[in-house]
């Protein structure tokens, strides 16, 4: 049985020469990088251009690492402020995942399911529907402190922000995310009738 080392422990293999324990340490994080940068870049070919990139990043500065937060909140600061850099140089059109090809590739994934998956996925499509249409700040409070499960103080250090300036921004994105919830099912409904 292999041991499973913890991301401190990863680093300090990395720092001593082991490239293999980065490779861990990025399968590690690499899905929910891949997601952050997803939020921010709205197209699979940039986030993982923006995840890579982050990836590259966090290799080449991971001896500046303080272990003062943990390893997570270091690397999606990374993730935040590549992604930001990504979208300000290439100034993205922001695409929404309800395409035509978007939602035939989500019944394709959805059709083998049991229905309490179905349903469950369902509401997904709906909620990253509506983080998608958000603005990126705010996609991005909303995937770290749901998704990533990242604390407010962890979520700040990451983003560069105070803490009760991301808790003024989570609740705002909160808002912001549950009109574009209720603005899509009008539709939803509007479509069925």
């Amino acid at each position: 049985m292999q041991k499973k080392y913890s991301d401190t422990e990863l680093i300090d293999k990395v720092l001593g020469g082991d490239k293999a324990a980065y490779a861990d340490l990025m399968k590690r994080h690499q899905r929910f990088v891949f997601t952050l940068a997803l939020r921010f870049a709205k197209n699979r070919e940039d986030a993982e251009e923006i995840a890579q990139d982050c990836f590259i990043k966090a290799y080449r500065s991971l001896n500046t690492f303080r272990n003062t937060s943990k390893f997570s909140t270091w690397l999606y600061s990374i993730v935040y402020t590549t992604a930001m850099t990504f979208l300000r140089k290439k100034r993205l059109d922001i695409q929404s995942i309800d395409t035509e090809a978007g939602l035939l590739n989500i019944e394709n994934h959805v059709s083998d399911l049991n229905s309490d998956e179905v349903e469950h996925k369902s509401k997904m499509v709906f909620v990253n529907r509506a983080i998608d249409q958000l603005l990126p700040d705010d996609a991005a409070v909303i995937t770290l402190f749901y998704q990533g499960e990242q604390s407010l103080d962890e979520i700040g250090k990451a983003l560069g922000m105070e803490t009760n300036t991301v808790k003024v921004k989570l609740h705002r994105a909160r808002h912001r995310l549950k009109e574009k919830i209720e603005n899509i099912l009008h539709h939803e409904v509007r479509e069925l009738l």
